[in-house]
């Protein structure tokens, strides 16, 4: 899963990589389950003793279950959605390819979206706001999206993993710019 190491660029390392939640395979499970049993059912009424009928029906549910559950199954196993040090990379398709990058330093907001559903899954909506032609890009069914939110946010503001937001530089430059005033005077000064 995620994107070969090959593809990356010098000094570019993934920070999460991810594919779209399990929950886009709950319908196709259901309707798998439903396909076979209706067709059991009915295969059941059917007359066995010249097969015809029978495997023309298990024909087509094999047809059916191939374009609404296999079909489903290969999107969601060969969509990617990868998070380098510098850029978003989305890839999906199975027999055409589709790739789309959104460099980090494009990017003018990022924000996630939950349903009830989405909450109790633990998945939501990744919705990246930047600055091409295509706008928003809208990764749909993101596993932990709080988390993948809040890596995007730390690399675009430049924070480091490991930073815990205290700058200690900002101490020395503030000492160092009221050093040679008067020290504080703890009475008031009277108006004259």
């Amino acid at each position: 899963m995620g994107i070969s190491p090959r593809r990356l660029g010098d000094g570019e390392h993934v920070v999460a990589s991810t594919r779209t939640h399990v929950k886009a395979l709950l319908l196709p499970s259901f309707l798998l389950i439903a396909i076979c049993g209706v067709t059991g059912f009915v295969a059941g009424f059917l007359p066995q003793d010249p097969p015809l009928l029978v495997w023309l029906l298990w024909g087509i549910a094999a047809v059916a279950i191939a374009r609404w559950v296999v079909w489903p199954f290969l999107n969601w196993f060969t969509a990617s959605y990868t998070l380098t040090n510098r850029r978003l990379i989305t890839r999906s398709g199975v027999l055409t390819r589709v790739g789309h990058d959104v460099l980090l330093r494009r990017v003018n907001d990022v924000w996630y979206e939950h349903s009830l559903l989405d909450r109790v899954l633990g998945c939501g909506t990744l919705v990246v706001a930047a600055a091409s032609e295509r706008g928003e890009v809208v990764l749909p069914d993101v596993p932990n999206v709080e988390y993948l939110h809040l890596q995007m946010t730390q690399l675009m503001t430049g924070e480091d993993e490991y930073d815990d937001g205290y700058d200690d530089h900002y101490d020395d430059a503030y000492d160092d710019r009221y050093d040679d005033e008067p020290p504080y005077d703890s009475e008031p000064r009277r108006r004259r």
